[in-house]
């Protein structure tokens, strides 16, 4: 049973525990750790990935539904935000070792910037973001909101999500978030960002 384990208003955030048992957490590490590879961010210019030091974590990109595990995962994500698997992009699988972090940024596409500007052409704005935690991390490791004061600890199996726009739909300044650099032990996540629209 998925438990609430703590719910901000504004901006939105939801952290829940149980989404994942132990096992589909090391099933879901273990199926996609041989395609880790540095994980990139979006250009400002081009909107092309390029390797940035704000973010030193490792990464794999899987396609959704590629495989049942996957399709399991996306599925169970879908219920639970009520948003429909064609309005996400694929899963991100993420690895940080000691020393890796991901400083503050913000999820959603900047509409002033033209690298960011070409991602929305593909299913619109990123509304919204869940995190799933996929191990326990034994120091630091974190995803901390600096402009609420909020971090919220990874524990095997929970889930933080956040809406990156507000009720009106514009991005939402406050969910500036980071990434804690891990001091001790190992942190995977699975990222899910959801889409306006269907993603293409």
């Amino acid at each position: 049973e998925i438990d609430i384990l703590l719910s901000v208003k504004s901006p939105r955030v939801v952290v829940v525990g149980n989404l994942l048992s132990d096992e589909e957490c090391d099933a879901l590490v273990a199926y996609g750790q041989s395609r880790l590879e540095r994980s990139p961010v979006v250009a400002d210019g081009d909107g092309k990935t390029e390797i940035h030091a704000a973010r030193t974590s490792r990464g794999a990109m899987l396609q959704r539904g590629e495989s049942e595990l996957v399709a399991r995962f996306e599925a169970r994500l879908a219920a639970l935000t009520r948003w429909p698997v064609e309005r996400g992009e694929g899963l991100q699988l993420l690895h940080y070792g000691p020393g890796n972090e991901y400083r503050p940024h913000f999820d959603w596409f900047d509409p002033t910037t033209p690298g960011p500007r070409k991602h929305l052409e593909r299913g619109g704005q990123r509304v919204g973001t869940i995190v799933t935690y996929l191990s326990d991390v034994e120091q630091g490791g974190g995803t901390s909101f600096p402009k609420i004061g909020l971090q919220v600890q990874p524990k095997k199996g929970s889930a933080v999500f956040f809406a990156n726009t507000d009720t009106y739909g514009r991005v939402d300044q406050l969910t500036l978030h980071a990434g804690e650099p891990v001091v001790k032990g190992v942190k995977y996540v699975a990222t899910k960002w959801l889409r306006e629209r269907d993603y293409v």
